[in-house]
C-alpha cells in the first residue's frame, strides 16, 4: 500500500502537471470505485479547474474550482498517473479525467480496493474518517510526537500504524523507523522512555525524508504520477529482510505478526 512518501511524491507530480488545467470530461469506467453518487460524479466534476494537488495522511487530494476536492485512497494497488496525448489508456483504468491541455489523469487499480470521493468544503467536517486522522509525523515536534504514545499499553508498532495516532505511516516505514531507533516492534509504548520516543520521532522523520528523496518504495505496484518506480526499497534495513543478517550487528532478522501485519526486526539490536 502506498504510504506517506509515495502519496507525497504522487501529489507533487500531479501538482506540477495539472495545476491550472480544466477537467473537460470524466469517464467512470468502474462506478464501484466512486464513493457516493457514481452516476452524477462525471457531471459534478466536469468543467472544474484544478487548483492544486496535496496530501493528507495516505489520501491524495485534488482541489478544484469551483470549490470541490477529489480525495483518492490508493489502498493496495491504486495508481494515479498523468498520460500525455497518444499514450494508450492504463491497464485496469477505473476513472479517466480528460483535461483541456489534452493530457489525462488516470486512476487505475488492479484489485479495486482504492476509491475516489468528491468532497465539498463543508463535507470534510462530516467525514468521520478524515476528522479522525492524527497529526502528520513530519509536521510535529518530538515532544508532541512522544505525547501521542506515552502511557499507552498497546505495542509501539500497532500505534504507529493507527492513523488516529499519527497519519500516513504504514508497515514499511514503521519497520524501518523502529529498526533505526533500536526499538522492538512488540514493545508496549508505556514501557518506552521519553528519550527513546523522541529518538523514534527522529528516526521516523529521517526514514520518511529519505524515502521521499528516493521517489518512494516500489515493491509491486507503486509508480509516481509519471509512471516512474521508486528506489527506497534498495535502502531497506528491516522491512522484508527476515532470515537475513542484520546490517548493524549481524544477527539474523526475525519475522512476527504485530497488529495483523508481518513485522521484521533484529532481536539483537532492537530492545
Amino acid at each position: 500500500m502506498p504510504e506517506l512518501p509515495e502519496v507525497e511524491i504522487i501529489v507533487r507530480g500531479l501538482d506540477r502537471a495539472l495545476a491550472g488545467a480544466r477537467i473537460v470530461r470524466v469517464e467512470v469506467l468502474d462506478p464501484a470505485v466512486v464513493q457516493g453518487d457514481a452516476r452524477g460524479f462525471g457531471a459534478l466534476v466536469a468543467g472544474r479547474r484544478v487548483v492544486r494537488a496535496r496530501r493528507r495522511a495516505k489520501l491524495a487530494l485534488l482541489d478544484l474550482d469551483p470549490a470541490l476536492t477529489l480525495a483518492f485512497h490508493l489502498k493496495m494497488t491504486g495508481r494515479l498517473v498523468v498520460q500525455n496525448p497518444g499514450q494508450e489508456a492504463r491497464d485496469r483504468a477505473r476513472l479517466i479525467f480528460h483535461l483541456d491541455n489534452r493530457a489525462s489523469l488516470v486512476f487505475a487499480d488492479l484489485r479495486r480496493f482504492g476509491w475516489c470521493r468528491a468532497v465539498s468544503p463543508d463535507g470534510f467536517k462530516d467525514w468521520d474518517f478524515f476528522r479522525s486522522l492524527g497529526p502528520e509525523p513530519l509536521e510535529i515536534g518530538p515532544a508532541e510526537f512522544a505525547d501521542r504514545f506515552r502511557g499507552r499499553r498497546a505495542s509501539i508498532k500497532a500505534l504507529l500504524l493507527d492513523q488516529r495516532v499519527v497519519a500516513g505511516v504504514g508497515n514499511i516505514y514503521a519497520d524501518e523507523a523502529l529498526f533505526r531507533a533500536g526499538i522492538r516492534p512488540t514493545a508496549r509504548a508505556s514501557d518506552i522512555s521519553l528519550n527513546r520516543l523522541r529518538g523514534l520521532h527522529a528516526a521516523l522523520s529521517a526514514v520518511l525524508g529519505q524515502a521521499i528523496s528516493e521517489n518512494g518504495s516500489s515493491i509491486r505496484d507503486y509508480v509516481d504520477s509519471g509512471g516512474a518506480a521508486g528506489a527506497f526499497q534498495n535502502s531497506f534495513r528491516a522491512y522484508g529482510r527476515a532470515g537475513l543478517a542484520c546490517p548493524r550487528c549481524g544477527e539474523n532478522m526475525v519475522r512476527v505478526r504485530v497488529a495483523g501485519r508481518a513485522t521484521t526486526y533484529c532481536p539483537g539490536c532492537q530492545k
